[in-house]
């Protein structure tokens, strides 16, 4: 049993830094990236000016931890078995497999993605599937919605299949070493954790949740319509979106009061509900014409929306209706352009950005129909909003653009079109499967550290040529890692000051003598509670010391309660805060309740099989 610890100037200066970090976090008055460094700077200032909570030289550590390396390397592991063509190659057998019947896609595919989750990040296999699951839903008739939340629950729970599989489970032996420093004397040193450590817990969650889907799906599960052919896509895509009508064919004479006004001008045009997705002008043909386009005599305009307001329209501004598609038809036939459904990935370089900022008609020869964000459809004053991971975007674009869109990393194509795959490497298949097998076996078959094993394999990959240099710089999540970099100090902050002790002995005396499983309950659930309202590191980062502390308050092995917060931090189902609820939230066409309803069981049943699971591990 430690000593009691009084309440110092230190402790009482590194609450109030932890209440501002959770404040913060809750508030998102900034983004989770910007308080994780605003929150090291106050630590360094306190540091020069005030309480000396955190070392002059661990201020930056964070930004060379095994932790931070380790998260860097897998995702450009991933990176690379996603351009070679690995993963492609790994997802057609399992769809052919997959079969017809809800029950056994489910079974399926959900456990394919949680297996490729233990290895790379569970948001990078998610956005691997989306384009294959919805194929699957469109071919087997099976409502997308009733196959996408147990896709992403099941990527979810298999990043606790192993160490590398989730940022809380890479980062905790980082926590521990830092744990081990300020452990006392007549503790025990914590052991790290290896890479199959915490199998058996992630298996027994992965197995509850595929089986919870298999039995429950019908009854937790929104079900729609499913679309499977090109008029119940395009009603699918009107029940979304919003967006109806077809496209039509209009010129513009000397007498019109269109000419001189701008494609960005008709846009504005809210009453109409149209857009010029095609111009063309003196025997030059444009897709997606650029918002400062003005309009001259002669000029023959593709418009997209309701018969009823392109003929108000034409009329208003006295322009013609050309009755034949004319000059345009070709390049308004679907066998070349048509309407597509994207996805803004998650770490796209667009985040915060509008489409008016990077001129996203010029940029990439695409219309943006409509924008569908947490249960809305925007329809209007589209070119100023910001993009968030996970939206869902309806487009017009010839199949062409549609497949250098495809090839960016800022977008998920989820619609079916003709194309060839651009910027693969399938002749770099041979050396991504033996640099990703050399990192695996240097974890499992070595001493090294994670993070120089994983970066073996990942370096190994950028000299074979799989990946180029530019492209593993943008395959890392660096919101990601500065969030992960600048919480670190705050860790190392909760453990010097005592700050983590003297919270336990508080929380122990208030709890009383219960048993060491109601305390890993405890634990658990607070760990879940803080993951729903802040990211799942910033959880991580903050409990691990707590819960270590509390172990040895109690008497209990604190390795497992710092597993407890590790394995817990991927409890995020009640809500679309994580990464992949977000990702699929539009696609699915999801609303909060139906994250509430799944979500709520699924919370329930990871609990109750963590805790036991836990249990058995302390008892060895």
């Amino acid at each position: 049993m430690v000593d009691p610890i009084s309440l110092t100037p230190e402790i009482a200066w590194v609450l109030g830094v932890l209440a501002l970090t959770i404040f913060l976090f809750v508030s998102e008055l900034v983004r989770v990236d910007v308080t994780a460094i605003s929150i090291m700077v106050l630590l360094a200032l306190s540091s020069a000016f005030g309480p000396q909570v955190v070392g002059p030289n661990e201020i930056f550590s964070g930004f060379s931890s095994n932790a931070v390396i380790s998260i860097i390397a897998v995702m450009i592991l991933g990176a690379g078995l996603d351009k070679s063509g690995v993963m492609k190659q790994i997802s057609r057998p399992i769809v052919r497999l997959a079969g017809n019947t809800e029950t056994r896609l489910i079974a399926v595919v959900a456990s394919t993605v949680s297996v490729i989750s233990g290895f790379i990040q569970n948001i990078g296999a998610v956005a691997l599937f989306l384009p294959a699951v919805r194929r699957i839903a469109t071919r087997t008739r099976n409502p997308l919605s009733r196959l996408l939340m147990p896709v992403g629950f099941c990527a979810i729970l298999g990043g606790t299949i192993t160490l590398v599989g989730s940022s809380p489970l890479i980062l905790l032996n980082d926590l521990v070493e830092t744990s081990n420093i300020n452990l006392p004397a007549s503790v025990e040193q914590m052991e790290l954790f290896h890479l199959f450590d915490v199998t058996p817990v992630g298996l027994a969650l992965v197995t509850t949740g595929i089986l919870y889907f298999i039995f429950l799906g019908k009854y937790v599960l929104p079900n729609t319509t499913a679309e499977s052919d090109t008029s119940s896509t395009m009603a699918y895509l009107n029940r979304t979106y919003h967006v109806h009508g077809d496209v039509f064919q209009v010129a513009i004479p000397a007498s019109s009061s269109l000419k001189g006004n701008t494609v960005d001008y008709l846009r504005k045009q809210s009453n109409y509900k149209i857009s010029a997705v095609a111009l063309q002008r003196e025997g030059h043909i444009r897709l997606a014409p650029v918002r400062d386009t003005v309009f001259e005599p002669g000029d023959v305009l593709g418009l997209l929306g309701k018969w009823e307001d392109v003929e108000a329209f034409t009329r208003n501004f006295r322009l013609e209706v050309r009755t034949e598609m004319g000059v345009l038809s070709d390049v308004l036939s679907p066998a070349y352009s048509g309407v597509s459904e994207i996805v803004v990935a998650p770490r796209s370089s667009l985040m915060g950005k509008s489409m008016r900022e990077i001129k996203f008609r010029q940029r990439y020869r695409a219309t943006i129909l409509a924008l569908y964000r947490s249960e809305e459809a925007i329809t209007e004053k589209l070119a100023d909003i910001p993009f968030q991971v996970g939206d869902a975007l309806l487009v017009h674009s010839s199949w062409e653009d549609l497949a250098l869109l495809d090839s960016d990393p800022d977008f998920i194509v989820l619609t079916a079109y003709p194309r060839q795959d651009l910027g693969m490497r399938p002749d770099k298949v041979k050396y991504a499967l033996i640099f990703f097998g050399i990192a695996i076996g240097l974890v499992i078959f070595s001493n090294l550290r994670l993070s120089v094993a994983l970066m073996t394999g990942a370096i190994g990959m950028i000299l074979s040529g799989v990946l180029r240099i530019d492209e593993a710089y943008r395959s890392v999540d660096w919101r990601t890692v500065f969030l992960l970099a600048g919480l670190i100090p705050l860790g190392i902050a909760v453990e010097h000051s005592d700050t983590a002790t003297w919270i336990a002995q508080n929380i122990l005396a208030l709890v009383g003598d219960v048993p060491q499983w109601v305390l890993l309950a405890v634990i658990a659930v607070l760990t879940t509670i803080f993951t729903l309202v802040m990211s799942n590191v910033g959880a991580t980062v903050l409990l691990v010391p707590l819960a270590v502390n509390i172990a040895i308050g109690a008497g209990a092995d604190p390795r497992v309660f710092a597993l407890a917060v590790g394995l817990a931090a991927s409890n995020s189902f009640l809500l679309p805060t994580h990464q992949v609820n977000a990702l699929i939230m539009g696609p699915g066409g999801y609303r909060n309740r139906h994250f509430l309803r799944a979500g709520g069981i699924m919370t329930l049943l990871f609990l109750l099989v963590l805790i036991p699971m836990l249990a058995l591990f302390y008892a060895k």
